[in-house]
């Protein structure tokens, strides 16, 4: 029951990472670490998958080898915070929406900002 459980979060995880990758307010990052972890314990195979066959694969492993990101994802994810926030404040008509929004990037973008980077390649 415990493993079955635990599947059915990782792959509510890998869902709501993926719908992440595009809408402003639904990080993607926790989501992968959520379903590497639950798949890490309830099921090698997905685990694998997750890791080796993903889109995600290669930011996955290279956090859990360095907790660092890898060269050029920073700034992937900065230019897509800023892109789907402008996309969002542009859209919406309530003005304290979009400062709630405007703060929320600020925010993300500072995170991202203090977020290590290693480059192997050194």
């Amino acid at each position: 029951m415990k493993r079955l459980l635990l599947m059915i979060i990782g792959w509510l995880a890998v869902l709501l990472a993926t719908l992440g990758v595009v809408l402003p307010l639904l990080p993607t990052t926790p989501f992968l670490l959520l379903a590497a972890w639950c798949f890490a314990r309830s099921s090698p195979r997905f685990h694998y998958w997750l890791l080796y066959r993903s889109w995600f694969g290669g930011y996955l492993r290279h956090w859990q080898e360095h907790r660092a990101l890898p060269p050029g994802a920073k700034s992937k994810a900065v230019v897509m915070i800023i892109a789907t926030f402008a996309v969002s404040i542009y859209f919406v008509p309530i003005g304290w929406i979009r400062i709630l929004l405007l703060c929320m990037m600020i925010a993300l973008l500072i995170m991202m900002w203090r977020l290590p980077v290693v480059d192997l390649k050194q």
